[in-house]
């Protein structure tokens, strides 16, 4: 089979890819409308680690490629360096400069002087959290903590709000660890965000299939009430189950109002497992703050009747084959899988180690709670019923 030649990319085609590659396409997908294998658009997306290169502008103090042509034509007609500048505005050592970098008065050449001053400038910005390092331990000791960039930087202004020195944003911390700034983040922070891809890359949704969707009897999210629809009371609940290898899994529970997730030990996925499990952990909380449950169409809940019987609490079902319609649980699924990766054996953890990582997220400042977090909120509610 023929090798085919190495393509040097054009920066319309370089433009083509960072737009397909921000709309979710993979890296096969982009590199067919080029006729070339992935490989050879994760080079070019790799060097910047996924994050689309700032558009590069010329400096509007540079000489122009109208004015190095002037200075050509100027040098070939015998003009002195000093009648060159005033024709052009400039100083002469500006002129003076332009031409002994650029091979002298005897080899000057504007479209090659103006190329290469282009490629000099080709400089990065200096990074903020390389130029504050007690700003970047701190971005960095949260980082081991699992937070988020988004919630890093929301928690900064909350903490330090009159101290501009102490604010960055969450791209700046992103672009940090991706493109990897002297004596900013260590790249191996990467293993703690929540997706350790090499290359950031758009979320996609991904939707269950199979067994979901056959449960007899179920209540329809759309008459879910109002209440719990729009947060307004605390108490209305999203759950599903994380599963792992070797048919082990993890029941997850989170609060709409203020997000507080509690997990729970599941023995296998049989509704009797699944259903017994969730009743015992339902008489923990106060009624108050557990009215209603929200489940996709998995068949762990076919015995949702039992469970209303036992706890006086209701179950809604999402649309079949509609997940996101609990978006708040399948957020926090992805959360978990930090610590829960595909493919871990979950039956190895007690129900302790399953709190400790409950309250690891607990503790971790919400942009949706304005960086409160929300174990603050849920112990607010608590204190409120009591």
């Amino acid at each position: 089979m023929k090798r085919r030649p190495r393509i040097l990319y054009t920066e319309s085609q370089k433009a083509l890819m960072w737009e397909r590659w921000r709309k979710g396409d993979s890296l096969q997908q982009i590199a067919q409308l080029f006729d070339r294998n992935h490989s050879s658009v994760q080079r070019i997306l790799a060097e910047t680690g996924g994050i689309r290169p700032a558009p590069r502008r010329r400096s509007r103090l540079a000489l122009t490629l109208a004015e190095r042509e002037e200075i050509s034509r100027s040098l070939v007609a015998g003009h002195s360096i000093r009648s060159i500048a005033a024709r052009l505005g400039r100083a002469p050592s500006t002129v003076s400069r332009e031409i002994n970098r650029n091979g002298g008065q005897a080899d000057y050449r504007a479209s090659k002087a103006d190329k290469a001053a282009w490629d000099r400038a080709h400089r990065p910005q200096p990074c903020k959290l390389a130029q504050n390092r007690m700003l970047a331990s701190l971005v960095a000791n949260k980082l081991r903590l699992q937070w988020a960039p988004h919630q890093i930087a929301g928690w900064l202004k909350r903490t330090y709000p009159d101290n501009k020195d102490y604010h960055v944003s969450h791209e700046t911390i992103y672009r940090s660890l991706y493109i990897q700034a002297k004596g900013a983040l260590k790249k191996e922070l990467l293993a703690h965000l929540r997706r350790t891809r090499a290359m950031r890359r758009s979320r996609h949704y991904t939707q269950k299939t199979g067994d979901h969707g056959r449960i007899v009897d179920a209540v329809s999210i759309s008459e879910r009430p109002a209440m719990a629809e729009d947060r307004a009371v605390p108490g209305h609940w999203e759950g599903d189950l994380l599963c792992g290898s070797g048919n082990t899994q993890i029941a997850t529970l989170v609060e709409r109002q203020t997000r507080y997730v509690m997990l729970v030990k599941v023995g296998g996925k049989d509704t009797e497992t699944v259903v017994n499990a969730l009743i015992k952990h339902a008489r923990k909380l106060p009624q108050e703050l557990y009215r209603s449950l929200t489940w996709d169409r998995g068949r762990e809940m076919a015995d949702h009747k039992r469970f209303t019987l036992a706890t006086d609490i209701k179950v809604y079902f999402c649309d079949p084959h509609n997940p996101w319609q609990r978006g708040t649980n399948e957020n926090t699924n992805g959360l978990l899988r930090q610590y829960f990766p595909k493919g871990t054996d979950l039956s190895v953890y007690s129900q302790a180690h399953l709190n400790a990582v409950a309250r690891r997220l607990n503790e971790r400042p919400r942009m949706t709670l304005g960086f409160e977090t929300p174990a603050e909120r849920f112990n607010a509610c608590v204190a409120s019923t009591g």
